[in-house]
């Protein structure tokens, strides 16, 4: 019966759809490839053009300006309020003339210069076009401390460090790299002792409250009734909240750490009482509110006070 047969399918129409579609699909890959192959090549000119502009600047650079005779270093100048040598500090500049002014590292140039412990501060200015500025502010030493260190022969020497009033340990400035020779003369500075030789590093604040009221007594010393009659001599920071001194008249004088300016004019007011009696103090307990504990001796058994013979400032301005 005719219901029972198959109908007849156009094959070949099925065949030309499927072409027709996979050929379609094949273009719009093609054409995806161009697109994505244009764009990676735009995107590669692009970077080579941006590379070839950057080395063509820095090609120019190179011989316009960093490599340019013309901004040759010239003149190294250095300003300095201090005693180190104009001629030592451009040797720790690391910086020699006929260098390129505009390619050196000003700022390698500041960190080498303030490694050095005498040194607080530098400024550097490029005056163009051949002139090097250094300003440099030195750390003024207020007291000296002394270290022992062993040495390859298995002895102990000591080393002399110096400290500043905020407390930086600097190293010894070797005579041969000042302005000026060192001077003889009595007015050397206080000596700190008692601190631990492990905290003294140059270069490096001391991290002790029994260190700092050391050097306020010093400072304070020097701007209180008690200066020019007499020197301190050392300051012992070992017991913890006093400080025991000792003068240039070998007296011993107890300070608690607080409130030094008052201490300092009771020690005044006692001292002159001595005076009027014809005494001398041998040791005095300042740290004591009140009932003050003193020792007195005759004042013809204290040795007499040798006239101070100052140095020249350390604080001045110099233009090499």
């Amino acid at each position: 019966m005719s219901w029972f047969r198959r109908k007849a399918k156009n094959r070949r129409l099925g065949r030309d759809h499927v072409l027709d579609v996979k050929l379609r699909s094949d273009q719009v890959r093609a054409t995806r490839m161009r697109l994505a192959a244009m764009a990676l090549g735009l995107a590669f000119a692009t970077i080579f053009c941006f590379y070839l502009v950057w080395r063509t600047g820095e090609w120019a650079l190179d011989r316009l300006v960093y490599e340019n005779d013309s901004f040759a270093i010239h003149e190294i100048t250095v300003q300095t309020d201090g005693v180190i040598a104009p001629a030592q500090l451009r040797h720790w500049a690391g910086v020699k003339t006929g260098e390129n002014l505009l390619a050196l590292d000003l700022a390698r140039v500041k960190r080498d210069l303030e490694m050095v412990s005498m040194v607080r501060s530098v400024a550097v200015e490029r005056v163009l076009p051949h002139t090097l500025r250094l300003r440099v502010l030195e750390r003024e030493p207020l007291a000296q401390i002394y270290v022992p260190q062993l040495r390859t022969n298995g002895l102990y020497e000591i080393d002399i460090l110096h400290m500043d009033g905020e407390g930086y340990v600097m190293s010894l400035l070797d005579p041969r790299q000042r302005t000026v020779p060192v001077t003889d003369t009595n007015d050397v500075l206080p000596v700190i002792s008692g601190l631990n030789p492990n905290l003294l590093t140059p270069g490096r604040r001391v991290d002790s409250q029994q260190a700092r009221a050391a050097l306020q007594l010093i400072a304070a010393f020097e701007r209180s009734p008690m200066s020019g009659l007499l020197d301190l001599r050392r300051v012992d920071v070992s017991s913890p909240e006093i400080l025991l001194v000792t003068t240039s008249q070998a007296n011993e004088i107890t300070f608690s750490i607080q409130d030094l300016d008052r201490q300092l004019r009771r020690w005044r007011e006692i001292y002159d009482q001595g005076q009027k009696l014809n005494r001398a103090i041998a040791t005095l307990d300042l740290s004591v509110p009140n009932n003050i504990p003193a020792r007195w001796t005759e004042a013809s058994a204290v040795p007499p006070i040798p006239p101070r013979i100052k140095n020249p400032p350390h604080t001045r301005k110099r233009n090499v």
